[in-house]
């Protein structure tokens, strides 16, 4: 009769330690995945971030930026700052008409 308990028994915590495995997920495990949304999409060459410029820790020297605008088609590139958002920011000329341009940490180049 001991041996029948006994058996008994240890079926019965088999069955909770199983149960136990299949509980309802947790928060973490039930969030929804992350979206574009959520973080600014980086641009790449054959495209551009549309929230351009994105403040963030910039690490482009002074020349790196004015080389990256000037790529873009800009020429007298004047007043080159970076501001207090890591954003590279000055005046320069493209199709003969002058314009702010910004050149965030992500590569992006917007004139204004």
């Amino acid at each position: 009769m001991n041996k029948l308990m006994i058996a008994s028994l240890g079926v019965l915590m088999a069955a909770s330690a199983a149960m136990a495995q299949t509980a309802a997920p947790t928060t973490s495990q039930t969030a929804a995945p992350a979206t574009s949304q959520d973080k600014p999409a980086i641009a790449t060459p054959d495209s551009k971030n549309v929230d351009a410029p994105v403040p963030g820790s910039n690490s482009f020297t002074e020349a790196q930026a004015q080389e990256r605008i000037e790529a873009e088609g800009f020429t007298a590139v004047t007043g080159l700052k970076l501001d207090d958002q890591g954003i590279w920011r000055a005046t320069a000329t493209k199709d003969g008409k002058t314009v702010e341009v910004a050149f965030d940490y992500q590569g992006n180049v917007v004139a204004k």
